[in-house]
């Protein structure tokens, strides 16, 4: 028998989990700027010596095959380009996240940490080669945090993954957040969304959070960067990276077609594209010592 879980049980599980750093949290807000400047970024990463230090490291690592090394840190930021910087910060503040075996989803360590990079790099895609209006660095940031609130609720869950993929074939639920919403009263949009208010993320990305898997029901200003991302979570888990037995659960809400256009071509595109990025951003993380990514 699942236990029942409520705001206050996930507000107790997020108090155990670290704070975003200044540096992060600064850049989070800064970048969701639409009038951000590159001088920006760099002013807020040269006060964090070790957020410095792991940036020049990712950006002379052997993925990224430079032929003279960068000393400097303007030249790394702009090399790597903003969302990369992002997601080093995230990840090093929140790793424990990240790299959590998910093992009420059947997920093994870093598997959250590979879709949500998997989804970053899609979402950013799907912008750019769409008709947007919005940041495709934005996008991507966005995506990388969209599951976040699956390694909350995740060991409450354990145990039941069998059981709601059953129920699914046997069409008893509709899909995988109708069963964390049946088995313990909150599913994982919520519960990161918390923790999404917690860390005072910026609203574009909390709204992500909260309703990636379902869009429509997202406020009207940031319902494009949510579909982007609606999508781009999609594309992943199409790509076979998914965070366990829930990948491909999930509903597409087809009325993303209202606010993105793509090519014929584009879909394969995308996710040859994810493939390829994806690759070579997992290598340079690792050898830049990052061993659990």
């Amino acid at each position: 028998m699942t236990e029942k879980i409520d705001r206050a049980v996930i507000q107790k599980v997020i108090k155990s989990v670290p704070m975003l750093s200044a540096s992060a949290n600064q850049l989070l807000q800064t970048t969701t700027d639409p009038d951000h400047d590159l001088r920006e970024i760099v002013h807020i990463v040269k006060t964090d010596a070790t957020l410095t230090a792991r940036v020049l490291k990712v950006v002379n690592s052997a993925a990224f095959g430079l032929i003279n090394e960068i000393t400097s840190l303007d030249r790394a930021i702009s090399y790597l380009g903003e969302r990369l910087i992002v997601g080093i910060a995230i990840g090093d503040c929140a790793s424990q996240l990240f790299d959590k075996e998910l093992k009420g989803y059947e997920g093994e360590h870093g598997d959250l940490w590979r879709h949500d990079l998997r989804t970053a790099i899609a979402s950013r895609e799907v912008v750019a080669q769409s008709d947007l209006d919005i940041s495709p660095d934005l996008a991507f940031t966005a995506g990388l945090l969209h599951d976040i609130g699956k390694a909350l609720i995740s060991d409450y869950l354990q145990g039941t993954a069998g059981e709601v993929l059953e129920k699914i074939e046997n069409d008893e639920i509709s899909d995988y957040l109708s069963a964390e919403e049946e088995l313990i009263g909150f599913d994982h949009p919520r519960a990161g969304y918390e923790l999404a208010l917690t860390w005072k993320l910026p609203e574009a990305i909390a709204e992500v959070i909260r309703f990636h898997h379902t869009p429509a029901e997202a406020r009207e200003e940031f319902q494009e960067l949510v579909y982007a991302v609606h999508l781009g979570d999609n594309i992943a888990m199409m790509g076979g990276c998914g965070t366990g037995a829930d990948s491909m659960r999930y509903k597409l809400d087809a009325d993303y077609s209202r606010y993105i256009t793509l090519q014929p071509n584009a879909l394969a595109s995308i996710m040859l594209t994810v493939n390829e990025e994806f690759v070579k951003l997992e290598r340079s993380f690792a050898e830049a010592g990052d061993s659990n990514r």
